[in-house]
């Protein structure tokens, strides 16, 4: 189990969908290593929002936020997030911004990807030989694009190695539960998710699908 504080970044782009990332966000930073001080200690991750420059970014649905930092300042984080929605689109032909993903992922402890983010971790070679998933009227898309990734059609939240990777928008807040109960432990995540109220998503398997484990 982690005991240092472990530092997320989280990208955002013009066109994210608000839920792909604020519901990660929010398991994380609700995260407590002793829920009954709460109020007196922090969360153990340090999410960031990242993006080509500090100028606000417009989601999908409307509201505007001010990224944290930029790409040219993120090199090392422990956890890479990558969100998607409709803007994706775009981000699939930039060149450097697929450069940034594809070197920040080979560096961090774990990849992670939410909805149609999980195409920009395809596009950047991060998925190849893995098993994954991604918004439900995307997952043909997935399926069409890259050959080399097994698609998983009934999971909320995939796990293959370091790279993980959920369905559409709300599923955002199992995979972030599901890094929470991956580097502070399941009862930290069960506690995180009774502060949130939700539904830990362990509790139904068919929620979850974990790399089967490889014998030695």
């Amino acid at each position: 189990m982690a005991k240092q504080s472990t530092d997320v970044a989280i990208l955002v782009f013009p066109g994210v969908e608000l839920l792909d990332f604020t519901g990660p966000y929010e398991a994380l930073s609700a995260c407590r290593l002793d829920a009954t001080r709460r109020r007196e200690e922090p969360s153990p991750f340090r999410p960031q929002l990242v993006a080509a420059s500090l100028e606000p970014v417009a989601c999908a649905n409307g509201p505007r936020f001010l990224p944290d930092t930029t790409f040219a300042d993120c090199t090392a984080p422990h956890i890479l997030l990558v969100p998607g929605g409709w803007g994706v689109r775009k981000p699939l032909d930039d060149t450097a911004l697929l450069a940034w993903i594809r070197k920040i992922g080979a560096k961090a402890r774990t990849v992670a990807g939410v909805c149609t983010g999980s195409m920009l971790l395809g596009k950047a070679g991060l998925l190849e030989g893995r098993r994954a998933t991604t918004h439900w009227r995307s997952l043909d898309w997935m399926r069409a694009s890259y050959p080399g990734v097994t698609v998983v059609d009934d999971a909320h939240v995939v796990e293959d190695g370091h790279v993980l990777t959920s369905a559409g928008i709300s599923a955002g807040i199992d995979l972030g539960l599901h890094l929470v109960a991956r580097y502070y432990g399941e009862d930290t995540a069960r506690a995180t998710a009774a502060h949130l109220e939700y539904r830990f998503s362990q509790d139904n398997k068919r929620r979850v699908s974990l790399s089967p484990v490889k014998s030695s």
